[in-house]
């Protein structure tokens, strides 16, 4: 269920909007691919569907955004933090709230990506039917249907498939680039690059170290999603089926993760970094302020990778305030008689434990940045700008992330499936004896 319906996301992926003439957008993508900037990132989130114009051009996006704002608007809304306390009917009214909300985002995305057609790369002779009312209308209708129905996949991945759906929709879309970029990187290091040259820019040594590079930083990728700082709790008493017994001794842990805001930071500071490029290109800006707005919006130079850096030490302190919540932990531990050797319960937990989490969320946010500004760094080093792109930053992050969750759930699918075959074995000796 799971790859059918990841087969499905990538075949609607490659149609493109009525009124448009695929074959030339193919070629002037080919052109243009691997150069950088704010519009591969884009594609990263949807498998090149941005840049093509196709139906899923906006993909999860408008999902992801509507999900980010009703977590942003949980922290302050009364009603929406009674959802979030009410179990399964409060996460159910949620999940309807950010689908409506996902289709108001969408209405308002859609006309901004038809009217910037022209400016992400489409050509003027791909317009089959000109940019009338009716190429307008039908092209919202079409881009707001492929995002709500690229929703309906997610969810019914989580549903009836393995691993969270929009996590493995964004990945697979990060995965499509892959052999174009990899094939694109060996061309030009073993070939130079062009037809019938005789040498390359380094040959398949290059080609090793770069693989070699790449799989360390991938480990050092899983290294920062994994790591977690384990603080020791002790039970004095545990109710266990129904029977009081005494537990004193016995030591359980809380973990603490390094990167506990994953690659939200990262979302974030990206955001910020478009408002420099849309500086530059504002009619209304004068030279120095769009010459400003230029240093910080080279996606290779200095200025943009250390605001970016920046960004995301500080919006890592941030996701990590709003979704980590000491102060629920030591009021669970309290209630259940748990509590920290040394640390009275209570308050005293709550501040111990926000101390640890502050002092671990920044080398998990150093960490972070410098995977984030990586793939600038190793472009500096000759390698193709679409290869660099997996050297680290949102689709790295993205791909070790889902890769390491779908890995969990499949293993805990395989335990249920093994214990529940068990279960109907001894029932149906049971029954023939």
């Amino acid at each position: 269920m799971t790859l059918s319906l990841m087969v499905v996301y990538r075949f609607a992926a490659q149609v493109t909007l009525p009124g448009l003439d695929g074959a030339a957008i193919a070629e002037a993508m080919n052109s243009k691919s691997g150069t950088g900037g704010i519009l591969d990132i884009i594609n990263m989130f949807t498998g090149v569907g941005f840049s093509c114009a196709s139906v899923m051009a906006l993909g999860v996006m408008p999902y992801i955004s509507a999900s980010i704002v009703v977590q942003l608007m949980g922290i302050a809304i009364p009603y929406l933090q009674k959802l979030q306390k009410d179990g399964e009917s409060g996460r159910k009214k949620i999940t309807q709230i950010t689908r409506w909300l996902t289709i108001g985002i969408t209405l308002v995305q859609g006309p901004a990506y038809i009217a910037n057609l022209g400016n992400i790369g489409i050509p003027e002779s791909a317009f089959l039917m000109g940019h009338g009312g009716i190429f307008w209308f039908t092209s919202l209708i079409l881009l707001t249907t492929g995002s709500v129905f690229a929703m309906w996949l997610g969810e019914k991945i989580t549903d009836k498939g393995i691993g969270n759906g929009i996590s493995l929709l964004i990945m697979i879309g990060i995965i499509a680039r892959f052999p174009g970029a990899f094939m694109l990187e060996f061309a030009a290091k073993v070939n130079g690059g062009g037809a019938g040259a005789s040498g390359g820019a380094g040959g398949m040594m290059m080609i090793l170290i770069e693989i070699i590079a790449w799989f360390v930083v991938i480990l050092l990728s899983v290294y920062l999603v994994t790591a977690v700082r384990k603080v020791a709790v002790q039970y004095a008493r545990k109710t266990v089926a129904g029977t009081v017994r005494d537990v004193a001794g016995a030591r359980q842990y809380i973990p603490l993760k390094l990167n506990s805001a994953g690659v939200m930071p990262i979302i974030f500071a990206q955001a910020i970094m478009f408002v420099p490029s849309a500086i530059q290109n504002a009619s209304f800006s004068s030279d120095g302020v769009k010459s400003v707005a230029g240093y910080f919006s080279d996606f290779n130079g200095l200025g943009y990778n250390l605001l970016f850096a920046f960004l995301i030490i500080i919006f890592s302190y941030f996701y990590t305030a709003i979704t980590v919540k000491t102060n629920e932990m030591a009021a669970s531990l309290k209630r259940s008689n748990g509590f920290v050797p040394g640390v009275r319960p209570g308050k005293d937990t709550d501040n111990y434990l926000d101390r640890i989490l502050s002092l671990i969320t920044f080398p998990g946010s150093i960490f972070l940045a410098l995977l984030a500004v990586l793939p600038a760094f190793v472009g500096m080093f000759g390698v193709s700008q679409g290869w660099a792109m997996f050297y680290g930053g949102t689709s790295l992050i993205i791909m070790v992330g889902v890769a390491i969750d779908t890995i969990q759930q499949i293993n805990a699918h395989l335990l249920n499936r093994h214990y529940d075959g068990l279960m109907k074995t001894g029932t149906k000796r049971k029954t023939g004896l």
